[in-house]
């Protein structure tokens, strides 16, 4: 097959083209070319999807059996590249989010669910927001066809090559050892996609020309938070890592010492009315069109070995690229506080 992707050069793009030149298939990336380089093997082509030139002449004289469009984070692009495409591919694969629905996260959501307002014609320029993956999921239906069409709702992508830091982040603080902030409680369930498992299924939908909605995250129940932080202490070997776990309530008191849900402890969010539905999400109707995920355990030994061959997050690619900093974890004088912290009476 011959697959134009929209984006392909990193993480889930980049899993995305690993796992279709693999397979055999050509592939084409058509992006700017700042984030990361692309594979060899790939035609790299550079545009701004925001050029409706750029895109056009990409598309000038060429036919593409899939697209696969995981870069679209307003409707205009999705709107854009489905018009500019649907008389040059068949099939158009769009990575949309969990964040698309309007429920998500206080309430489990499935296939059904309804999505956020935001249309199809959203003018570009749009601060982000969750409703935009609504907007580009109409936009992408309304130009190119439900019929030709799969919308994958994505959960939370781990895995190596990983840009925004949360697995990694957990992986290199289990290396430094000594007694780590555990938050919560160790029961609490999660919900983690390998990206190489998300490109699979998605590509296999795309060969078989399925088209539709998908939630595309690992199944409920896989996996808790205890054995997300066991397996990252296991992976990142040798550390010493001794977990501590702090309630909720302490980590949530107000005081200088309150912590930042999500942020300063990746993936972690307090139980509460408004995150009901966070690890909950329904993929039964992925899971019986051939969902497969992998082990954590196997995640996380990938992602530290890609950590180690990577070297520290600030330093340059070959070419002189940035690598992405690490955008998550609380500062180290603050974990030891809370950790030294004495537990409450009663």
């Amino acid at each position: 097959m011959k697959i134009l992707l929209l984006g392909g050069s990193s993480f889930l793009g980049r899993a995305f083209a690993s796992e279709a030149l693999a397979r055999g298939h050509e592939v084409t990336t058509f992006n700017r070319g700042r984030t990361a380089t692309d594979l060899p093997g790939v035609e790299a082509v550079r545009g701004d999807r925001d050029s409706a030139d750029d895109l056009a002449r990409t598309a000038e004289g060429r036919q593409w059996d899939a697209v696969v469009d995981t870069s679209a984070q307003q409707p205009a692009q999705a709107a854009r590249s489905a018009r500019l495409l649907r008389d040059r591919a068949g099939h158009y694969t769009l990575i949309s989010s969990v964040h698309a629905f309007a429920d998500w996260p206080a309430r489990v959501v499935g296939e059904a669910s309804p999505l956020h307002e935001c249309p199809a014609d959203t003018p570009p320029g749009q601060e982000f927001s969750a409703a935009l993956k609504a907007g580009c999921e109409r936009a992408v239906l309304e130009h190119f066809g439900a019929g030709r069409t799969s919308v994958l709702n994505s959960g939370l992508l781990i895995g190596p090559h990983e840009q925004g830091g949360r697995l990694p982040w957990w992986l290199e603080r289990m290396a430094r050892g000594g007694r780590v902030l555990a938050p919560g409680e160790p029961g609490r369930p999660m919900q983690l996609i390998d990206v190489r498992d998300f490109a699979v299924f998605g590509l296999d939908l795309l060969t078989a020309g399925t088209a539709g909605r998908f939630i595309t995250t690992a199944p409920p129940g896989r996996l808790t938070y205890g054995e997300f932080l066991a397996g990252c202490a296991e992976a990142a070997g040798g550390g010493g890592a001794e977990l501590v776990w702090v309630p909720d309530g302490r980590l949530t008191a107000e005081g200088p010492d309150r912590v930042q849900p999500w942020s300063e402890l990746p993936l972690w969010m307090p139980d509460g009315p408004e995150a009901a539905g966070i690890w909950r999400a329904d993929t039964g109707r992925a899971e019986a069109a051939g969902l497969r995920c992998r082990p954590f355990a196997e995640t996380a030994r990938d992602t530290w070995e890609w950590l180690r061959q990577r070297g520290p997050a600030n330093d340059t690619e070959p070419d002189g690229r940035k690598r992405g900093r690490v955008l998550h974890g609380i500062e180290p004088g603050k974990e030891k506080r809370l950790l030294d912290a004495p537990a409450p009476l009663g």
